[in-house]
């Protein structure tokens, strides 16, 4: 009787864990700040790498394209306060970031439908569009990569880029 009940828990577990589906390539991240003001910026997303490919080519973003800002899943930007993202209004909420990029021009999108695959996107749910200009990367950054600084600024680090935003 104790062999079958450790068999079946062996079982249990084994098929559990191997139900499970990790992407290593692109693994989840997460990063949280807080503003000066009390915003909470939280941000999960999963990291792409370049591995040796070439951004706008071959690898994302291609230019003037929605691109779902990481990989796999839609990338969740969430806030606790009414905003202003470079001096529009967003509402207090949980959103799917994408952005466009168009050589030094980008756009920061906030979408509504943020339970989705990252693929599927839909204009007609954007709460908020934002015109950028993407920086240089003070270092090329292999792993795509999100920070959130005490003055609620989001850099979007990748490849060569540093593209930002200002949540006040």
């Amino acid at each position: 009787m104790k062999s079958l009940l450790l068999y079946a828990a062996v079982s249990i577990v084994t098929l559990t864990a191997c139900g499970q589906r990790v992407n290593k390539q692109s693994p989840v991240a997460e990063v949280k700040g807080s503003t000066a003001s009390g915003t909470t910026i939280y941000i999960r997303y999963n990291q792409p790498s370049v591995r040796g490919r070439t951004i706008g080519k071959d690898l994302e973003p291609l230019p003037g394209k929605v691109w779902r800002t990481g990989a796999d899943s839609a990338t969740a930007f969430e806030i606790n306060k009414d905003v202003k993202i470079e001096g529009k209004a967003l509402s207090a909420g949980r959103y799917a970031l994408f952005t466009i990029a168009n050589g030094d021009d980008w756009t920061i999108i906030f979408n509504k439908d943020v339970y989705k695959w990252g693929t599927e996107y839909n204009k007609a749910e954007d709460a908020l569009r934002v015109n950028v200009k993407a920086g240089k990367a003070k270092a090329f950054v292999e792993k795509f990569t999100i920070t959130v600084s005490k003055a609620g600024k989001v850099d979007l680090l990748w490849g060569d880029y540093d593209v930002s935003f200002k949540v006040e």
